[in-house]
């Protein structure tokens, strides 16, 4: 089957919803996906009830959740939490719809890493998947030295400088500016980038993401029934994914190879280009992601990220305005998910401030060891 042949063999976001963010602690991971699934199916104007598929992803207990919510799935799933693990469950919402075994699907994410004392790294860490045990003899302690490394390497090769991940870093922050929900929003000038401290020479805190906690949860259904739905659909014109899992978490090109793969389908299944894209929402765990991503997919020449954040590209009222929520180093760090919400509400158009003009398309885009990329658009060719 395909997205992008007829409308009736097409999947539609209805619904979206989200927690606050920031430290919850009356909440549980748990307690934050219902709270968001509650927020979702309000937008989409349905009961919990009509959802008779359920993926979830990084919740503390699923059976809490069903016998919370009194929830009778035909489709029920749970993924662990890393935010590669998104489009792995997004690809089972939309292939469960496409086959005809359930016709509602939500997609449910819950995160309460804040309050829980998340760690990601270092001896503590018990989000790690045993990988560390290779990696700490050589000082890879944690995913940030990882991402500290890569960028020295970038900074080798092509001239990547500190001012282009500041460019990253304040862009953001002044798209979370426009966002009532965004953890950080204070200004951010260069000389603020310059003086936070490093946490991985020669990342400084402003290059990593955030903690805390929410929940995000999106409703899914076809094509045909979304016509009927409270809110104008937002088709899922094209999804793709490839592991590099094997190849570990340094690859010598920046994970390139696979992200042109990537990108080579999810535009052939969209039947969209760079050219019809009009908003980009990009994993940033930390800020050299966001370069190797863009080189990745082919918004610029490899070797040329650097330089092209530092064009002012990637902000509200450019090209390729990204992240206009504040992503993950100024909104919250949602896995990912946050993202995908804001891309259904630019193609929606209701964002005010940050809504870009006349968008119809937004693609997000996910590099590192399982990458992904989903274009969301208006249209469901």
């Amino acid at each position: 089957m395909s997205l992008t042949s007829k409308r009736k063999d097409s999947v539609a976001v209805v619904g979206v919803g989200m927690t606050d963010f920031g430290k919850l602690p009356d909440h549980d991971a748990t307690s934050l996906g219902i709270w968001a699934l509650r927020e979702a199916a309000a937008d989409a104007g349905v009961t919990l009830a009509d959802i008779d598929g359920l993926v979830v992803h990084r919740l503390t207990d699923y059976q809490k959740f069903v016998q919370i919510t009194n929830m009778a799935p035909r489709l029920l799933t749970a993924n662990p939490g890393a935010g590669r693990m998104l489009g792995g469950s997004m690809q089972i919402a939309v292939q469960a719809i496409l086959s005809g075994m359930v016709e509602t699907v939500a997609v449910v994410y819950g995160n309460d890493g804040s309050t829980a004392g998340a760690r990601y790294g270092g001896k503590g860490d018990k989000y790690g998947t045993g990988a560390e045990q290779l990696w700490f003899p050589y000082g890879m302690t944690s995913p940030g030295a990882i991402h500290a490394m890569a960028f020295q390497r970038h900074a080798a090769l092509y001239g990547t400088t500190d001012e282009q991940l500041a460019e990253i870093s304040m862009t953001f922050r002044r798209h979370a500016a426009l966002n009532p929900k965004a953890v950080m929003t204070k200004p951010l000038s260069l000389d603020d980038y310059m003086a936070a401290p490093f946490i991985c020479e020669p990342l400084r805190r402003l290059d990593y993401c955030l903690i805390n906690d929410g929940g995000v949860a999106m409703i899914l259904t076809s094509g045909e029934r979304a016509r009927d739905m409270r809110q104008k659909p937002v088709y899922l014109r094209g999804i793709a994914q490839l592991s590099r899992l094997a190849k570990g978490e340094l690859p010598d090109d920046f994970g390139y190879e696979t992200m042109q793969q990537v990108s080579g389908r999810v535009h052939a299944m969209a039947e969209l280009s760079r050219d019809d894209v009009d908003a980009l929402m990009i994993y940033d765990n930390f800020t050299p992601t966001v370069i190797f991503t863009l080189e990745g997919f082919g918004y610029c020449e490899r070797g040329q990220g650097g330089e092209y954040v530092q064009s002012g590209v990637l902000r509200l009222g450019e090209r390729y305005p990204a992240n206009t929520n504040g992503g993950h180093l100024s909104e919250s760090y949602m896995q990912g998910w946050s993202l995908n919400v804001e891309a259904v509400r630019q193609v929606r158009g209701v964002l005010g401030e940050r809504q870009v003009p006349g968008a119809r398309n937004a693609q997000y885009l996910q590099g590192g060891p399982l990458s992904t990329s989903i274009i969301y658009a208006k249209e469901a060719n």
